[in-house]
């Protein structure tokens, strides 16, 4: 955190060169998308003297960015090919319950993503995409600790840390090259047994001989809450919001303009799209065909009582975590890779709710609410960030994957950075829609 962090960010923003009225350049900018990266855009864009709208199909922080694990994974920089999943794919797809599940009517259509994110996990690629994730990391952790002080919200954030957790030696020692590749960026950690592990979370089964204490982990204490406070301040600063769905971007020429489900039309000088898992319906029509595929996370809520959890628990041999909110005991991860229309299987829930009995021995695990979202997911693991190929007025923030949350911030940087024409914080050439 910065010295007078409360306005620094506003101060970028505004003092690095004029507004963008006194350019003679329309200053309005809509966002179609109002989960928590398109928030965040929207707080950085007012705080730069743009006039922003956001339009979503039901509300603020009310899909995708409401039920999350609430982290801010800023460690968490390997490429999701490159966590051992390939590793474990066959073991994983053999229980349908379990940390990774792919229904038989979406294999088809889900072919060519495999295809691609197979592709992604070789050693080829391996370097290029964890510098870039590295890279995100490096600018979204202070980026969201000064949008915290700014907002008003930094009470809302956790800093407690995180306990991976291995069940035997093999697993442990499966995981130490994912954390040499953390060595090289500088990311704090140790691993811990025994009493250390005990004490770190009391209650804790025994069938974990292992863990990995990561002191920088943070969380937030209801990621709904947090993204609707990160909106009531860009609210305050003049950002509006519509609940509308938008369907088409027609871009004519000097402006843009959005064709939305009920008939209606709104013109804009540009657009953003922040849409999480549906953002590549909207890109398609510009030409961008973006490789965009739907992780269906699922997980349940108990209330507060349920266990005194200390800190984010993470099970990665069963793809799930534990953490502790103000508003219950959330328990969820997996993946389920089954695109955006088929019915929720929440039998992947109750799941997980019965392996966290298990490794939290007396968890009450009574009056719980479950849930499932759309994580927007790209086969490398890395968000798109960028102009459409066909308009220079319209940008794209979508596709992070498990990270939204904790990378939205950082997002909103650099979509700023490019709406106000400046260089962006860093090189977003790895984010490119284009790339694919």
């Amino acid at each position: 955190m910065r010295g007078s962090a409360d306005v620094t960010g506003i101060s970028d923003a505004r003092e690095e060169g004029p507004s963008p009225r006194d350019r003679g350049e329309g200053n309005d900018i809509a966002i179609v998308g109002a989960g928590i990266v398109g928030i965040c855009a929207a707080a950085y864009l007012t705080e730069a003297g743009y006039r922003v709208k956001v339009y979503d199909r039901t509300g603020v922080c009310e899909e995708t960015s409401s039920g999350n694990a609430s982290a801010f994974a800023f460690s968490d920089v390997l490429p999701l090919a490159h966590k051992g999943m390939m590793r474990n794919l066959p073991r994983w797809l053999a229980d349908p319950l379990g940390p990774l599940a792919i229904p038989p009517s979406h294999l088809p259509k889900l072919l060519p993503w495999l295809w691609r994110f197979w592709r992604a996990g070789s050693p080829r690629h391996y370097e290029a995409s964890l510098a870039a994730q590295a890279g995100m990391m490096k600018l979204a952790e202070p980026e969201w600790m000064d949008l915290l002080d700014r907002s008003g919200t930094r009470s809302m954030l956790r800093e407690d840390g995180s306990l991976e957790l291995y069940e035997s030696e093999g697993e442990f020692r499966a995981s130490l090259p994912g954390w040499a590749a953390r060595d090289r960026f500088g990311i704090p950690y140790r691993h811990v047994d025994g009493d250390e592990i005990s004490t770190l979370q009391p209650g804790l089964s025994g069938q974990f001989i292992k863990g990995t204490f990561v002191p920088g982990w943070k969380t937030s204490i209801d990621p709904k809450l947090l993204g609707k406070a990160i909106w009531a301040y860009a609210e305050r600063l003049g950002a509006t919001f519509a609940r509308r769905e938008a369907v088409a971007i027609v871009p004519p020429g000097a402006g843009v303009t959005l064709l939305f489900a009920d008939g209606g039309t709104e013109p804009a000088s540009r657009v953003l799209v922040a849409a999480g898992a549906w953002s590549h319906r909207l890109t398609k029509q510009l030409g961008d065909d973006i490789p965009l595929e739907t992780e269906r996370g699922y997980n349940t809520t108990l209330p507060v009582d349920a266990f005194d959890v200390k800190r984010q628990l993470i099970f990665g041999g069963h793809g799930f975590v534990i953490t502790p909110l103000s508003t219950g005991l959330r328990i969820g991860g997996a993946v389920e890779l089954g695109g955006l229309k088929l019915p929720p299987n929440y039998a992947r829930s109750k799941a997980m709710l019965e392996k966290a009995r298990r490794f939290l021995p007396g968890l009450k695990t009574e009056g719980g609410r479950e849930w499932m979202g759309y994580r927007p997911s790209l086969p490398d693991s890395l968000p798109v960030i960028g102009r459409s190929k066909s308009s220079a007025n319209v940008y794209y923030a979508f596709g992070h994957g498990h990270l939204g949350k904790t990378q939205a911030a950082g997002t909103a940087r650099l979509i700023r950075d490019l709406v106000s024409g400046r260089a962006p914080a860093l090189d977003i050439s790895p984010f490119s829609p284009q790339r694919f």
